[in-house]
């Protein structure tokens, strides 16, 4: 069976199969196409950005974002939206302090993005329409430059109507890597959810340009008879008359298909050690559900949360990693226990099964492991891991900003809305700093049963406290952090890179449907003119 992932974008796809015959599946490294010439006005911080590209190597990559298809195993054949015809898309690697030059094509219908999720890029590198740049047109190219001088483990996706354009699958790993450490074995790993059934056509794609395609092939089926969508297009323009993505308030049950790199269950490419190697797992969630890992046969150490690392971190024995949507952990294991293991999902839903990763040891005979996904097993407490040390900011320091974000849901008779201090993006009040800021933010989730994974553009924060408790173990410093229902964070950062940068919600339901604010310099003047033909949609 052919299969959609809830977007009625499929229809797009399965009518530009020319313009996906001409995408590449490995990234390749191309000429740069000019100097750098990052600016961000005559400031200071500017200056120096430009200096450190002066005096770093470059390298040169190439990504083109295409419809294609993806083949998760199990007969499910999903047509999708990648980067070089791979989901995930071809993976970036550099070293510490080199420069990357990556220049970004575009061959859909609909204008795009790039977003460099957790790297603290200059503000005109981020990627954000209507923010910090006009979307990317159907056949055009832009070039992100910047300085990779931040060491950890990173991830890139669209950010125009990133709802839909993430979901279909544009997004891949972004990893910089130190060359003081080094590993055995060094692998990344994707979550994500999919959906398989294909009968979903709640979403608003109108949003991203692809109802006027829609309207233009009235009765057109896919090319299995599965659906018509036209048919489809009706029922979402009836559900969402006003813009609003209601999704029946985001039931997420829909997405029921799990996958690790692009493959899911059994199909899933397995790992491979050998006997004494020191092996490093990247786990990057970009899905919109959480999930909750257990290695199995080994002991491991939790070494960074989103890219940044903990303290004098202890050693972990069956315990589960939980990793919300956007944010990234890495562990470091030795193959000490020969044989086949599992790193695979716990928890009491069925779909959870097939999100499961063989490790397999090279030529060692040893035991085979059986899946016990369905246990129930501890999760890993993050607030009382590690050894607590000097850290950069406390509870009982002055801040010059200090700013409450409660982070609700509202059902209106139009739909669901997501608000933060009962507001939705644009109309939420920005946090209006200064460079050097010190700052402190309360987050309070008022929610009844939604989650919100929170996510900083260009800055990291420090996590000071949980439901008024401060943190007993290694310092936390995060760009990603999820509060479940009645859950309060206290978290705190430097205003140290200028620009207008977004804080939203990782469920990018929940963001476009208004749970967005900025972080706004007062003391930063942007040189970037918005295009209202651009089409821009920063969520």
């Amino acid at each position: 069976m052919n299969n959609n992932k809830m977007k009625l974008a499929a229809a797009v796809t399965a009518f530009s199969i020319v313009l996906s015959a001409c995408t590449n599946s490995a990234i390749e490294d191309v000429p740069a196409q000019s100097e750098a010439e990052s600016s961000s006005g005559g400031n200071s911080t500017a200056e120096s950005e430009k200096q450190k590209l002066q005096d770093s190597s470059i390298r040169n990559f190439a990504l083109t974002a295409a419809p294609s298809r993806l083949d998760t195993g199990h007969g499910d054949v999903l047509d999708v939206w990648s980067y070089n015809g791979t989901v995930p898309g071809p993976p970036i690697e550099v070293v510490k302090g080199e420069t990357v030059n990556i220049t970004l094509q575009n061959r859909l219908e609909v204008p795009t993005s790039l977003h460099w999720h957790g790297v603290p890029v200059p503000n005109d590198m981020d990627g954000i329409p209507g923010v910090t740049q006009n979307a990317v047109q159907p056949g055009e190219s832009f070039t992100y430059e910047f300085v990779a001088d931040t060491p950890g483990t990173y991830w890139y996706h669209s950010h125009q109507d990133s709802v839909n354009q993430l979901d279909l699958g544009l997004y891949g790993t972004f990893v910089v890597k130190d060359p003081a450490e080094q590993y055995d074995r060094d692998y990344t790993i994707v979550l994500d959810e999919w959906m398989s059934s294909g009968t979903m056509a709640l979403m608003d794609m109108a949003m991203s340009g692809v109802s006027e395609m829609l309207d233009d092939m009235p009765g057109m089926n896919h090319d299995n008879g599965h659906m018509n969508h036209q048919q489809d297009n009706d029922k979402m323009m009836d559900n969402n008359m006003h813009g609003e993505h209601d999704m029946q308030e985001h039931d997420m049950s829909m997405y029921d298909l799990y996958t690790m790199n692009g493959k899911s269950g059994y199909d899933i490419e397995p790992l491979r050690v050998k006997e004494g190697d020191t092996v490093r797992l990247r786990l990057i969630n970009a899905g919109y559900l959480s999930h909750s890992l257990h290695l199995h046969g080994h002991d491991f150490k939790l070494i960074t949360t989103d890219g940044q690392p903990l303290n004098n971190p202890a050693i972990v024995s069956d315990q589960l990693i939980h990793i919300a949507p956007g944010e990234r952990y890495d562990i470091v294991f030795e193959a000490d226990n020969p044989g086949e293991w599992y790193l695979e999902e716990h928890g009491p839903e069925e779909r959870m099964a097939n999100m499961r990763l063989k490790m397999i040891y090279e030529n060692v005979s040893g035991s085979q492991d059986k899946s016990n996904w369905n246990d129930e097993l501890p999760v890993l407490d993050l607030t009382k891991y590690g050894e607590a040390s000097d850290m950069r900011f406390s509870l009982d320091q002055s801040y010059d900003v200090a700013y409450t974000m409660d982070l609700g849901t509202m059902t209106q008779e139009d739909g669901t809305t997501y608000t933060i201090n009962d507001k939705v993006f644009p109309d939420t009040a920005p946090l209006s700093v200064k460079e050097g800021d010190q700052v402190l933010v309360t987050l309070r989730n008022t929610s009844a049963k939604d989650d919100h994974p929170m996510h900083l553009h260009g800055h990291f924060f420090q996590v000071l406290s949980k439901n008024g408790k401060a943190i007993e173990g290694s310092p936390i410093m995060k760009d990603t952090i999820n509060l479940k229902p009645g859950e309060e964070l206290v978290v705190a950062f430097e205003a140290d890179n200028p620009g207008n940068w977004m804080f939203h919600c990782h469920d990018l339901h929940h963001a476009s449907a208004g749970m967005v604010t900025k972080v706004q310099y007062s003391d930063f003047k942007s040189t970037f003119v918005n295009d209202p033909a651009a089409g821009n949609k920063p969520e």
